[in-house]
C-alpha cells in the first residue's frame, strides 16, 4: 500500500462517488469526527505505521480508555503466527440455541451494553431448511424447540471477502492467518462493507459504546477487542488477541455442548482438520463464491 493519509483517502472516495452519495456516506463521519483528536484523524493506516507510531497510538488509546471509561487496560498488537491458517466448524446437531456464545462474545469484545451488541447471531431454523435468511434471531422461548435447529452465524472470514473488495479506503483486509481485520482508526464509516457482507456479520457503531468500568475486558488487541469508536464498522476477529497466542475463542469456551471446533487448518493433527476430513461439511451461501473459513456439519 502506498503511503497516504485519511484526507487523501476521502478525496479519492469523493471522486469515486457522486456528490449526493458521498454526502450521504459521510454523514456518520461528520458526527464521529467531532470527538476525534487531530492525531487520531490524521493517523496513518495500520499497515503503514512504524513501530514507534503504533506504540504511541496504543499508549494514546490506553490513556483515552482510562480517561473516558475509568479503567486501566492493556492493548497489544498481536501479529499472525507463521504456519497458521485459522478455521472454525460448528455442529448443528449439538447446538441447542442457548446463545451462551453470543453472550461470551458480548463480554469478551467490550461491546456496547445498551444495545447488547454481539458479533454472533443465533438463528432458529426449521428442520430441513438451510436458508439463513428465513432464520429467526429474535426467539425468546425455551430451547431447544421441537421441529427446530439452531445456527449461530458470525464473520465467516471469507478468502474471497466481498467486504474487503468494496472498502473505498482499504480499512479492511485479509491477514496472513485468514482473519479479516479492520483498522478502526482508518475506517470512515461509509458502511459499504456492511452492505456487501452476505452473512450480515458486520456492526456499525451509531453511538459511542457504553461499557461500565467494572465490565471492561482489560486484555485487548489493537485489531480486535479494544473499545471501538463511534462511527466505525466492527466485526468478529476469531478473538485474535486470544487465538494468536494459542487460546481458544471466547465463544467456543462458553459453549456448554461442545458444538464448536477451532484450530489450525495446516495442522494435520488438529481437531478442525479431523472434522473437515470426516464430516459432511457445508458453508453458507456457497454459490456466492466467498470461500468461508467457517464450516457447518451435522453429526449423522
Amino acid at each position: 500500500m502506498t503511503q497516504t493519509t485519511r484526507r487523501v483517502a476521502l478525496k479519492v472516495l469523493g471522486a469515486t462517488l457522486g456528490a449526493s452519495a458521498f454526502a450521504h456516506a459521510m454523514e456518520p463521519l461528520r458526527a464521529w469526527s467531532k470527538d476525534l483528536s487531530l492525531d487520531q484523524f490524521l493517523q496513518r493506516h495500520y499497515k503503514e505505521l512504524t513501530s514507534e507510531e503504533l506504540a504511541e497510538g496504543i499508549r494514546r488509546l490506553e490513556r483515552e480508555t482510562r480517561e473516558e471509561y475509568g479503567r486501566e487496560v492493556t492493548i497489544r498488537d498481536i501479529r499472525p503466527q507463521e504456519g497458521v491458517q485459522f478455521g472454525y466448524a460448528l455442529s448443528l446437531s449439538v447446538c441447542i440455541g442457548c446463545r451462551k456464545c453470543a453472550e461470551a462474545c458480548h463480554v469478551e469484545n467490550n461491546h456496547d451494553r445498551r444495545t447488547n451488541n454481539s458479533y454472533i447471531r443465533v438463528l432458529e431454523m426449521d428442520q430441513g431448511s438451510f436458508d439463513m435468511e428465513k432464520g429467526d434471531a429474535t426467539y425468546e422461548h425455551a430451547v431447544p424447540a421441537k421441529g427446530k435447529y439452531y445456527m449461530p452465524v458470525q464473520c465467516q472470514q471469507c478468502d474471497n471477502a466481498p467486504c474487503v473488495k468494496v472498502c473505498p479506503v482499504q480499512a479492511t483486509w485479509k491477514e496472513p492467518d485468514g482473519i479479516v481485520a479492520v483498522d478502526y482508526n482508518w475506517c470512515i464509516g461509509c458502511r459499504y462493507c456492511e452492505a456487501a457482507c452476505p452473512y450480515h456479520a458486520r456492526r456499525f457503531n451509531w453511538t459511542k459504546p457504553e461499557v461500565p468500568a467494572g465490565e471492561i475486558n482489560p486484555d485487548q488487541g489493537y485489531l480486535s477487542n479494544r473499545i471501538r469508536p463511534q462511527g466505525v464498522v466492527e466485526k468478529c476477529t476469531f478473538c485474535l488477541h486470544r487465538t494468536r497466542e494459542g487460546r481458544m475463542p471466547a465463544c467456543l469456551e462458553a459453549c456448554p455442548t461442545g458444538a464448536r471446533v477451532f484450530g489450525n487448518l495446516l495442522d494435520p493433527k488438529s481437531e478442525i482438520r479431523w472434522v473437515l476430513e470426516n464430516k459432511r461439511i457445508f458453508v453458507l451461501k456457497e454459490e456466492l463464491g466467498t470461500r468461508p473459513r467457517f464450516f457447518y456439519f451435522f453429526d449423522v
